[in-house]
């Protein structure tokens, strides 16, 4: 009886294996053709490619040298299927970047390699533009410290009074020292009424410092590149609002209102009518209806995962297990157990979510993230709060299934029944009988 072999599925399925100066290229695991990567070399691989009649090409993604030539062969009609480096196996002998395109183009050809996710074209430059911005607030926060870092050198202990160093308060003090300000009561009078009601006396002996020259420059530069940032982080608003609108389209006069909003924290962009636009291009779903998730948290999930999510993930099991918040199973002979799976950025940016509504006081989510922390510990309640955050997401996103707040009472009241339950249960095992505790 002859044996059986591995079907070719498809005869010209070509692979890549991508570096930064060289892409080897490989077709059913033929001999390897080279190109360079400049955009007149991408241009003749797409060309050769085309010439020989390949549908699909598959890559690696490493770093970020994988997205230009990903988004030619995309532009020019390709199915490219970007693949993760860890589970493309090497054989022996065969590491190799000729080697390792042919090995790929060989499984290709096969039907073995599993695509990964890429946002489409439109959610790309959405969220080329946020991560940008947040590498922004990255070094802005990074020159915050280098103001602190000066104003000790100088002794002046103003955040350790003031929470927020860079707020109305904060500025004003520090814009008068550059000015040559170094009255402990005259900077005081600048500060918030608040602050100089209830932190009057530490706030004086917080501004009594040394005013070495030295300390102020370094506390002037620290200011000015601080400046800078956020200047480049109001720039990069603009752009995003430009693009929220391009893609959610013009409002409808006819359409409803849209609910109300939930604007987040200190980094939200200054966007106007921001909640509208993100309302409009998820489809008129309002995802600030799940406890934890403001306007910015909404934009920074939308920029990750998009906004057809059952096309790529049909179940929100599977979406949760991309996200890295479900166990992944392992199996060998009779011995069973789960393995763990890396968090991508969305399941990142979901267990962020989970921390903030965890220490929610009057939600139900709260509830069960405390029950579940007194059990198994924080970081297991964190992940499973997580995944619960990302199973009503999926719901909301595919089926528009709103999100109900049942509240604290209500989840403790199911939670007693549960285990009222389970006793009931357990006594009739024993043959014994359940009495309630006389008051």
């Amino acid at each position: 009886m002859p044996t059986p072999s591995l079907p070719v599925l498809d005869p010209t399925a070509a692979a890549i294996d991508v570096g930064s100066e060289q892409l080897h290229v490989s077709i059913a695991g033929g001999p390897p053709k080279v190109f360079g990567t400049t955009t007149g070399q991408l241009h003749q691989l797409r060309d050769w490619l085309l010439e020989q009649g390949a549908k699909t090409v598959a890559m690696e993604a490493t770093g970020i040298y994988w997205l230009c030539p990903y988004e030619v062969l995309e532009g020019a009609g390709l199915e490219v299927v970007v693949v993760n480096g860890k589970y493309v196996k090497n054989l022996p002998g065969r590491k190799t970047d000729m080697k390792d395109c042919q090995w790929q183009a060989t499984l290709h050809a096969h039907g073995l390699l599993k695509p990964g996710f890429v946002p489409p074209e439109h959610i790309r430059r959405l969220q080329d533009y946020l991560r940008l911005r947040t590498d922004h607030i990255t070094m802005a926060g990074s020159h915050e410290q280098h103001m602190q870092k000066a104003l000790d050198r100088m002794n002046l202990k103003i955040h350790d009074v003031l929470s927020d160093l860079t707020g109305v308060s904060g500025l004003k003090m520090i814009e008068a020292i550059l000015a040559g300000e170094r009255n402990p009561v005259a900077l005081l009078a600048l500060c918030d009424a608040q602050v100089q009601k209830r932190k009057a006396d530490r706030m004086r002996a917080a501004l009594e410092g040394t005013w070495k020259a030295e300390h102020v420059f370094a506390l002037r530069q620290a200011y000015e590149l601080w400046q800078s940032y956020q200047e480049k982080i109001a720039e990069c608003d603009g752009a995003i609002e430009k693009i929220l609108q391009e893609l959610a389209g013009p409002e409808d006069p006819q359409d409803p209102p849209p609910p109300g909003t939930k604007r987040g924290g200190v980094n939200t962009p200054e966007i106007a009518g921001f909640h509208g636009l993100l309302w409009r291009l998820s489809g008129r779903k309002d995802l600030t209806t799940l406890p934890g998730v403001a306007d910015y948290v909404w934009l920074q999930l939308l920029s990750e995962v998009g906004t057809d999510l059952e096309r790529h993930w049909p179940t929100e099991k599977h979406f949760t297990a991309w996200c890295g918040l479900a166990p992944g199973s392992k199996q060998s002979g009779k011995r069973r157990g789960s393995q763990r799976r890396s968090r991508n950025r969305a399941g990142r940016l979901f267990c962020v979510i989970a921390r903030s509504v965890g220490r929610s006081v009057d939600k139900a989510l709260g509830g069960f993230y405390r029950r579940l922390k007194g059990r198994r510990g924080g970081l297991v309640a964190n992940l499973a709060l997580a995944r619960k955050l990302a199973e009503l997401f999926w719901r909301l996103m595919v089926h528009g299934v709103n999100y109900v707040e049942q509240g604290l009472k209500k989840y403790e009241e199911k939670v007693a029944q549960t285990e009222q339950r389970l006793l009931q249960k357990l006594a009739r095992k024993y043959h014994m009988t359940l009495q309630p505790k006389s008051p």
